[in-house]
C-alpha cells in the first residue's frame, strides 16, 4: 500500500490529517529528494511498520538507493543524538555540556547525498524527537548552505503530520 492510500484509511475524525497528507504530497517547495527522504527519515522515526512500508513503498520510485539509505540513517543517527544532546541540553550539570560526547556519528560527516538534504531529513527526526539542541545545530548548517526558513518549514510540517499519522494509526 502506497502512503497516499494508507492516509485515506484514517478515520473520519482525522480528516485533517487526510487533507494535509494530500497538500504535502503535492508541495512543490522541495525536491522529490528533499520531500520524499524527509518523509521516509519520519516515518522511520515514528517506528510504525505499516506506515514506514507505505512511505517507502511511494518513494521508491523518488528516491535513489542513497538517497533512501541516507534518510533512514538520519532516523537512526537522530535516536541516538537527540536522547543525548536533549539530555545535555537539558541537564543542569554544566559538566555534560562540555565533556565530549564518544559517539560515533560518521554518517553525518559522509551521508552519501547532499549535505543539506541530509541535514533537512535529520532536522525533521529531531523535531519529532524533540531536541532542540538538534533543531539548532541543523537550522544553522541549513542556513549556512543557503536553505531558507520556508523549506525548513515544509520539512517541519512534514514531520507534523507523519507523527500525527503514526500516532493515529497506533492507536487504531
Amino acid at each position: 500500500m502506497l502512503f497516499s492510500e494508507l492516509a485515506k484509511t484514517l478515520p473520519d475524525y482525522a480528516k485533517d490529517l487526510r487533507l494535509n497528507v494530500s497538500s504535502l504530497l503535492t508541495e512543490q517547495l522541495l525536491s522529490d529528494q528533499q520531500k520524499w527522504g524527509t518523509l521516509v527519515a519520519v516515518a522511520h522515526a515514528c517506528a510504525h511498520k505499516p506506515l514506514i512500508d507505505a512511505v517507502e513503498a511511494e518513494a521508491a520510485t523518488k528516491l535513489s538507493p542513497e538517497a533512501l539509505n541516507a534518510a533512514k540513517a538520519a532516523a537512526s543517527i537522530m535516536a541516538m543524538n537527540n536522547i543525548y544532546y536533549r539530555f545535555t541540553y537539558m541537564a543542569s550539570r554544566p559538566d555534560y555540556k562540555t565533556m565530549p560526547a564518544k559517539l560515533r556519528m560518521n554518517v553525518i560527516g559522509a551521508p552519501g547525498i547532499e549535505k543539506a538534504d541530509f541535514e533537512l531529513y535529520s532536522l525533521a527526526v529531531s523535531a519529532v524527537n524533540g531536541c532542540g539542541m538538534c533543531i539548532d545545530a541543523h537550522d544553522k548548517v541549513l542556513a549556512q548552505h543557503g536553505v531558507g526558513a520556508d523549506k525548513i518549514q515544509a520539512a517541519v510540517r512534514i514531520a507534523a503530520v507523519v507523527h500525527a499519522v503514526a500516532r493515529t494509526l497506533q492507536a487504531l
